[in-house]
């Protein structure tokens, strides 16, 4: 049976769960995407990892320079305008992330609840006090070279991005959150997700076990096995403008 988008229409708390695969559609590489340049023979997990910036700070400060350079670039596709639309159309509306960048925020979507962290926000490596100043991104961040980080403004120890690296756990306040809405969601909108890492692949299922509807917006075909989950294949840029029209004109 397919999704009948009177079911957002008629919402009342509507559950937005997003990831990568959004950020993707405007250009923002993923960890599945080959690494170039300077970091061509790096692994990723090592350049996202405190035991590699520790080994390295420049090498890893230089990779998340040149990100936030592509970030700084890309611009909200229509995936990141229909949610923030959404919001304008339903009671409530919650947004999860898992991506670390600010597309939905310049989409217009206020309040994100950003599970891995944000690549704007900074905190000091030694002491873990958040940086009280913004982080200027170098004219040639974009060329892909080795930068030191600047330093903590109140120990000298470096600063790091304000994301969570492997082997680190979510930020707890974010996560409760985000829990808490899946427990209380009567609609829960999966896009751009593969759905497998944990914790956050579980909000999903907890808010169908809570008694929610589950619809999943993906390029790749998604197996459903509940009655009431639903799977929409495609891009979000294409998908989630259509879905909006069907289900409020």
């Amino acid at each position: 049976m397919p999704f009948d988008p009177n079911l957002l229409a008629h919402t009342r708390h509507l559950l937005v769960f997003t990831g990568a695969g959004v950020s993707a559609e405007s250009g923002i590489a993923t960890f599945r995407d080959k690494l170039d340049g300077l970091w061509a023979r790096c692994d990723p997990t090592q350049l996202a990892s405190a035991e590699g910036f520790r080994a390295d700070p420049a090498l890893v400060w230089g990779w998340y320079q040149m990100r936030r350079a592509g970030i700084a670039r890309a611009r909200p596709n229509p995936a990141h305008l229909a949610i923030a639309a959404l919001a304008r159309r339903v009671p409530r509306l919650t947004l999860v992330t898992q991506n670390v960048d600010d597309l939905h925020e310049r989409a217009g979507s206020t309040d994100v609840l950003h599970l891995h962290g944000r690549l704007e926000d900074f905190r000091c490596f030694t002491c873990s006090r958040p940086a009280t100043t913004a982080v200027a991104l170098a004219a040639d961040a974009r060329e892909g070279r080795r930068s030191d980080p600047p330093c903590c403004a109140s120990c000298g120890g470096p600063l790091r991005p304000g994301v969570v690296w492997f082997g680190e756990t979510l930020p707890e306040q974010v996560l409760d959150q985000a829990f808490a809405a899946a427990q209380q969601c009567d609609l829960l909108l999966s896009v751009g997700t593969s759905g497998v890492v944990q914790p956050a692949a579980s909000i999903p299922r907890l808010a169908l076990a809570a008694g929610a509807t589950l619809l999943h917006v993906n390029p790749q075909p998604v197996m459903t096995g509940h009655p009431r989950e639903f799977a929409l294949t495609g891009n979000a840029g294409k998908v989630l403008p259509e879905l909006l029209e069907a289900a409020f004109g």
